[in-house]
């Protein structure tokens, strides 16, 4: 609905061209048909007594729409938008013809015809789809369609045939990527974050993916386990007759995923996420764990396969689901369809039209210099961090498998999902492990990166984005990831208008903000 209404755009052009002309309804009215031209018309012909003269009127209304929506293109461009069967015709209704003499009767010949014809519905139908198409040249997607609700193959589905689009890769986008790739710790993240959302049938219904080696496990391991801190969040589409079994299934994958994210962290010293291995910090007797050298009391410490000796090892079940699961992800047509999609159209930032468009942050000292990252032996920082990271995660997907250069480039996508140097990211930590088992509220806390309490420094922004190769005095950055919380009285434009955030809550989750 917000690409077919142009996110308010196409009732603007409505007001622009028809202000007091029209009456409030009719120009809703107008809105409604452009959006779902089919629909509205098969309500109007149940309700309209003479549709020959709805459909006179409202061919002319949408004809003045259209130039208006045209005009800013060139001849070229809008030729090669137009819909084949009416191409000719729509061309000349809204191109102004200096030859013609009497161009009110030349026109009103091409309506009549028309509608004489029987062709009028099919030609509104038209008109509307290519006011949507003009309405919106090109769409920026600024970052995490997947996880943020229980569409995102409906989405994907949607934009691989837009006609021009490019996403800046999210935080919760690149993990799916990671996940596609046959990133183990991504593949875990992945279904973890669908099992506590209620959004499993993301995963089975909407991917064709199987859970069932996932479901087996959880039953035969977790049947008599503690799961009251796998609680899952849900709303009024989810069936309530499976809650018992995904919260067993949220446990399962959660234990699996510490288990799969310390091994990783421990394979990659230079990640420098130690400070992450909180397994090997449980004493079960006790039921504490250390966290930062502060001893907390845990909610759960049922842990059936975790061995407090190697605690991140898994047992012989969990390879076996994580193995069936890494094949369930690498073998799905659709799910590796989208995802190849999103590295086709996408990147972690984009320059366009002297704007600058990524997701999250630049990361920053406190003193707001950027910051040097260590890789591999490189040091990185600004836009060459940027494209060091786009780099490993392209080559994480499309390297030979077994490769050593595969399985960097699944760490690199793990990395930027949740490292503190991640642009994308952008906290010190991802506390997952102290929300589910830790009371004490302060273990949960993320600081967010100094970029995000600097955006109003005019200094700074344009160090952007001169780093990024724009002019600073004629750019703009436009930046996603934290929502605004507009109730609250902040405002999505910062910097007196130099940098605009546009995460504004589509997600139901953030909607109560």
């Amino acid at each position: 609905h917000v690409i077919r209404n142009a996110s308010g755009a196409v009732v603007r052009k409505v007001n622009e061209e028809f202000g007091k002309e029209l009456r409030e309804k009719e120009k809703h009215d107008l809105c409604t048909l452009i959006y779902y031209p089919k629909q509205k018309m098969d309500r109007i012909k149940k309700e309209e007594p003479d549709m020959e003269e709805w459909y006179r009127i409202t061919l002319y209304r949408l004809i003045e729409v259209c130039k208006v929506v045209a005009s800013k293109y060139t001849r070229s461009k809008v030729r090669k938008a137009l819909p084949k069967d009416f191409a000719y015709i729509i061309e000349e209704l809204i191109t102004e013809k200096s030859d013609i003499q009497d161009k009110e009767a030349y026109y009103n010949e091409i309506v009549y015809t028309i509608i004489r014809i029987g062709r009028a519905p099919e030609f509104i139908i038209a008109l509307c789809n290519l006011i949507q198409r003009l309405v919106i040249d090109h769409l920026h997607i600024v970052g995490d369609i997947y996880d943020r609700g229980p569409g995102p193959h409906i989405i994907m589905r949607t934009l691989r045939y837009y006609h021009s689009v490019d996403v800046q890769w999210g935080n919760h986008d690149v993990v799916w990527m990671g996940a596609a790739s046959g990133s183990p710790a991504c593949i875990a993240n992945v279904i973890r974050i669908a099992a506590r959302y209620g959004n499993l049938d993301t995963l089975e219904d909407g991917y064709g993916i199987n859970l069932i080696p996932l479901a087996t496990f959880a039953l035969d391991t977790y049947m008599t386990s503690d799961c009251s801190c796998f609680k899952i969040k849900f709303d009024e589409n989810y069936n309530t007759n499976d809650l018992a079994m995904d919260m067993r299934m949220h446990k399962a994958i959660s234990i699996i995923q510490f288990k799969l994210e310390g091994q990783l962290i421990k394979r990659r010293p230079e990640f420098d996420m130690e400070h992450r291995l909180l397994l090997d910090k449980i004493d079960f007797d006790k039921g504490t764990v250390m966290v930062e050298g502060v001893e907390y009391p845990m909610k759960d410490t049922d842990f059936p396969t975790v061995d407090p000796r190697n605690p991140y090892k898994l047992s012989a079940q969990e390879e076996m689901v994580v193995e069936r699961l890494v094949y369930a992800f690498t073998h799905c047509e659709k799910l590796q369809k989208h995802l190849r999609f999103m590295f086709l159209k996408g990147g972690l930032y984009k320059n366009y039209n002297s704007n600058l468009l990524y997701h999250g942050c630049v990361p920053l000292t406190e003193d707001g210099q950027f910051k040097k990252v260590e890789l591999f032996g490189e040091s990185y920082s600004g836009k060459g961090l940027y494209d060091a990271l786009e780099l490993y995660a392209r080559k994480g997907f499309i390297a030979e498998s077994g490769s050593e250069e595969k399985q960097v480039g699944q760490d690199i996508m793990w990395y930027i999902w949740c490292n503190q140097n991640s642009p994308v990211f952008g906290k010190d930590k991802m506390t997952t492990f102290e929300r589910y088992f830790i009371d004490d509220k302060t273990t949960h806390k993320e600081t967010k990166n100094p970029y995000y309490s600097l955006l109003d420094d005019e200094n700074l922004i344009n160090r952007i984005l001169e780093e990024f190769g724009l002019n600073a005095q004629h750019s703009h950055i436009v930046n996603g990831h934290v929502p605004v919380e507009q109730k609250n009285g902040e405002s999505p434009i910062k910097c007196g208008g130099k940098l605009l955030i546009i995460d504004g809550g589509f997600s139901r989750a953030y909607q109560g903000k």
